[in-house]
């Protein structure tokens, strides 16, 4: 299957509520997903990721447009497709009396897994939660909780799992825990739909990266070509120490740093670096060592997303 998920023309209006008016939260999407991929799905708070992923979810109902998912139209047949799901809340949202163990299984009867397909023990290993079995969902810490939801997220083997901002407020150990759970379920053929603020992550882990801003969709690449749209680089040099600066080519921006090295930020559109250190050479300036910065998601993300 080429695409796991295909989105067409998808709109979302909520109504006017007292003196709020209509809101339009998705103006028109049209988005699809490749199978077997890790997906990012980035934008600022309000640009209608949520409001998108539960739509997929069945949680919240459209507008307009057409979703499928795993090959299935939502509206044809609205059953196999979210099963073909499964999604990871950013909300600790959990019954604070059963145990993850409990927890599993009931959330695997409401997807009507027979008893003899469901796999309770190996998710609880999965996620870290052997030990915390069979103890109350309110004695976990907010980590263990947010472990817990994942394993929720999987009783049905879905063929696509989303993570709505899954390593928000966790420590590095989780968060490395779950990233190798995630890599070893992709490995595996499952499509991974990420949303995340911390673009670093998004970065290292996504294979393509789509960007949505006031509901519509601003731009979707593969990470590197998106990277490779912010029109900035920075040479970073030691010069021995300050020094008076030549005039540089229109663009350049010298700036000297607290370390003592001078970092010149040009637009490799514009400006070749030859160029930039060929003026301080002509000066006089010696160069002791030479670095290169590269954008990095952060700088495409508020580039794209800027008002």
């Amino acid at each position: 299957m080429p695409n796991a998920i295909e989105i067409a023309g998808l709109r979302k209006t909520y109504a006017a509520q007292g003196t709020a008016p209509a809101k339009d939260a998705l103006k028109g999407i049209d988005l699809a997903i490749p199978a077997g991929s890790i997906f990012g799905l980035l934008g600022p708070n309000g640009a209608g990721k949520s409001t998108l992923i539960n739509i997929l979810a069945g949680l919240v109902n459209k507008t307009a447009g057409k979703v499928t998912i795993w090959g299935f139209d939502q509206d044809v047949n609205p059953r196999q497709s979210r099963a073909a799901i499964g999604v990871m809340p950013q909300e600790l949202n959990m019954d604070p009396f059963f145990t993850p163990r409990a927890s599993l299984e009931v959330q695997a009867g409401l997807y009507g897994v027979p008893k003899r397909e469901r796999w309770t023990d190996e998710l609880l290993e999965l996620v870290g939660l052997t030990d915390q079995a069979n103890a109350y969902a309110r004695n976990l810490s907010g980590g263990m909780r947010r472990r817990l939801l994942l394993a929720k997220a999987l009783v049905h083997r879905p063929q696509i799992l989303v993570l709505d901002e899954p390593t928000a407020g966790v420590d590095i150990t989780l968060r490395e825990m779950l990233w190798q759970n995630v890599q070893a379920l992709n490995r595996q053929g499952m499509t991974i739909i990420l949303t995340t603020h911390y673009l670093e992550e998004a970065e290292q882990m996504c294979d393509e990266i789509a960007i949505i801003n006031h509901g519509a969709l601003v731009v979707r690449q593969d990470t590197r070509s998106l990277l490779s749209r912010a029109d900035g680089k920075t040479l970073v040099l030691d010069t021995g120490g300050r020094v008076p600066l030549p005039p540089l080519p229109d663009g350049a921006h010298p700036e000297w740093r607290g370390d003592g090295r001078l970092a010149i930020g040009y637009p490799p559109s514009r400006v070749r670096a030859d160029q930039v250190l060929d003026a301080l050479r002509g000066a006089g300036i010696p160069i002791l060592d030479v670095a290169t910065e590269q954008p990095d998601l952060e700088d495409v993300f508020v580039e794209m997303t800027r008002p």
